[in-house]
């Protein structure tokens, strides 16, 4: 008989005996592999949390005490838990479970949180809350990964946490030794002294088996002993770092044994002011495969490709190679003509393609942990020394350092170059990996040119362009998984490529713009237009930050611009050629085209552009009604386009 599929709530995980516990981190386990192997997501972290979330839900009484995860993507096992299970086989597809905690899934769900580092704020601003209304019969949970702890917010969090003693607080730090990759730094190496050194607890086990039986000495000598045990962490175990900051810590636990993970949450919540449980885990625990994963222990899997994409989503172009493994070996290739260039990761060294850098020039990869912050500004520095950075850092993460950017590498003109991976629609990830932000608030940095590539070809073809400018920084921005077919330029139009031209010279009806891979979209759309006899000119800018000032001509010779970005649409490359079109005098007709300023829900990348009207076939439509207004003769064929 299933234990899992008789799951509804955390109370029913409270009812189960000891003995039935292991057969239901079984189940777990098997149900993780079985849906995520099938849709995707993230799969070695949720696997060496089972027995932790178990004793979370056990001891802990959601949502009435509030559990948060940092990041999200440690979440499925609570969500199983918590009643959930008969959606599970839905995670991470279009109107489906999330991959992420979600406020509109379940009420035990706090944050979404899948931007690392960020728990433990939330967390302190709870505790705070709740003895400000006096509810102090509630707990915050935190569970934090080790990786996460390398994040600089993670820190304010602990030392504002660590001043009040009375707020109800649990920090779990789940400690795998690894985020993505094995976790940099030196907390890392001074929680790694702690899971292979038990030395403390043997010598207090020692002293107190010892002698405690000594009479009238013992009992006294002992508690001498224990006073001073601060010195022997010191010597023997290094949590005493937690504890120089004012919280009460516990541990290691091993977080594969559920009774004790379970004993020491029971202890900090009754402690009832602000305690730390470090738990130790193994990434991928209980599943082989997993486990002997040498790169990221299956930290995530893509889905299997068993069942075509739904009738009306259009079917992607041909692909190619990834796109940050044409990025990853031209950036090899150009270490090897250039000891100048050197590159910087934060905890993302595979998934930003740099591992084959790294490979052949060790020395010249700097990992800095999950600190998109300090990941900027150093690479600001490095630049000052006379070197030619490249920070290769996913587009929705760089939202985080844009300070760093404006003021630490624009302002002194230095050249940095940023490699923004998964760049707009990301799709199963959902609203916080969407990487739509950062075409536009790149828009605002002074002197910041900014190149994004239509495919492969244009990927090698930009990045050496962006690593010899040297006079400020630039970015290149791109889309994750596989690149689209190539895309051949058919003319130049300035420093652009132009892909389609009107059959008949004079019918330049409508200078059509895409940005990236929106620009083979826009010469799909071309050729549907071309059937209805609407003359365009597809452009892809190649760099939409400068803009190519022959655009000017080009607009003022049709008689409708039209923007296409795979980027939030305010602030974006469209907004910036319709301010170039306004400043120059040109009252041609301007539309753009992009994703609307909203969070965006998760989906599959091609479900979530139909969904937004980015497709050949929609913007033929729309760009068909546009040019029927102007040309009556036309307006019956808006509705066949």
């Amino acid at each position: 008989m299933s234990l899992l599929a008789n799951i509804r709530s955390p109370r029913d995980v409270k009812d189960l005996s000891a003995e039935e516990l292991p057969q239901l981190a079984a189940e777990i386990r098997d149900t993780l592999i079985k849906v995520v192997s099938k849709n995707g997501g993230h799969l070695g972290p949720n696997l060496g949390v089972v027995e932790l979330t178990i004793a979370v839900h056990r001891v802990f009484d959601s949502p009435v005490d509030r559990v948060l995860f940092d990041t999200g993507h440690q979440s499925y096992v609570h969500k199983l838990l918590t009643g959930r299970y008969p959606g599970f086989g839905t995670l991470r597809q279009r109107g489906g479970l999330t991959g992420y905690p979600n406020q509109s899934e379940s009420e035990h769900d706090v944050i979404e949180n899948s931007h690392a580092s960020t728990s433990l704020s939330y967390a302190d601003g709870l505790a705070k809350a709740y003895q400000l209304r006096g509810e102090s019969h509630r707990s915050v949970v935190a569970i934090i990964g080790d990786g996460a702890l390398t994040g600089g917010m993670a820190w304010e969090a602990l030392n504002n946490i660590a001043a009040a003693k009375d707020r109800r607080l649990v920090i779990v730090v789940n400690d795998n030794g690894r985020s993505y990759q094995p976790t940099i730094g030196g907390l890392a190496d001074h929680l790694a002294s702690v899971r292979v050194s038990q030395r403390y607890e043997q010598v207090l086990d020692y002293i107190k088996t010892s002698l405690s039986y000594t009479p009238l000495v013992g009992a006294p000598l002992f508690e001498t002993l224990h006073g001073i045990k601060k010195g022997l962490k010191d010597v023997l175990q290094p949590q005493v770092l937690f504890e120089d900051l004012g919280l009460k810590y516990l541990g290691p636990v091993d977080g594969h044994d559920e009774h004790a993970v379970e004993h020491a949450l029971r202890r900090a919540r009754d402690f009832g002011g602000p305690v730390l449980v470090h738990v130790i885990t193994r990434k991928g625990f209980g599943y082989r495969l997993a486990e002997e994963n040498d790169e990221d222990c299956l930290h995530q899997v893509s889905p299997a490709r068993t069942t075509p994409a739904p009738a009306a989503v259009p079917p992607a172009p041909a692909p190619g190679r990834p796109w940050t493994q044409v990025f990853g070996d031209e950036l090899a290739a150009i270490g090897a003509e250039r000891p100048d260039v050197v590159a910087i990761t934060a905890a993302m060294l595979h998934p930003t393609g740099l591992a084959k850098f790294a490979a052949a020039y060790p020395d010249r990869v700097f990992d800095v942990g999950i600190a998109e912050q300090h990941a900027v500004t150093s690479a600001a520095g490095l630049a000052l020394g006379g070197m030619h950075p490249v920070a290769a850092i996913y587009a929705t993460f760089l939202n985080r350092a844009f300070d760093q950017v404006l003021m630490d590498v624009a302002m002194h003109k230095l050249p940095v170059t940023f490699v923004l991976d998964r760049a707009g629609v990301t799709g199963p990830d959902g609203a916080s990996h969407h990487g739509m932000w950062d075409g536009s608030i790149l828009q605002l940095v002074p002197g910041l040119r900014i190149a994004v590539p239509r495919d492969g070809t244009r990927v090698a073809e930009l990045l050496r362009e962006a690593v010899a400018i040297d006079d400020g920084p630039t970015a290149m921005r791109f889309p994750g998984r596989l690149a689209t077919a190539d895309v051949p330029a058919v003319g130049k139009l300035g420093t652009m490529d132009v892909l389609r031209l009107p059959a008949q010279p004079a019918g330049r009806d409508v200078l059509l713009l895409g940005a990236g891979p929106m620009a083979g979209v826009c010469a799909e759309a071309a050729d549907r237009l071309a059937d209805h006899g609407i003359g365009v000119t597809v452009v892809d800018p190649r760099w939409v930050k400068p803009l190519d000032t022959a655009l000017l001509a080009a607009a003022r010779q049709h008689g409708l611009v039209v923007t296409v970005e795979d980027n939030g649409r305010v602030g974006g490359f469209g907004d910036a050629v319709a301010r170039l079109l306004r400043d120059n005098d040109i009252d041609t007709p301007i539309r753009t085209f992009g994703l609307e300023q909203q969070f965006l829900e998760h989906g599959e990348r091609a479900q979530v552009l139909d969904a937004q009207g980015l497709t050949p076939q929609h913007l033929a439509r729309r760009i068909t009604e546009m040019v029927a207004q102007r040309t009556p003769e036309l307006a019956d064929e808006g509705q066949r386009a």
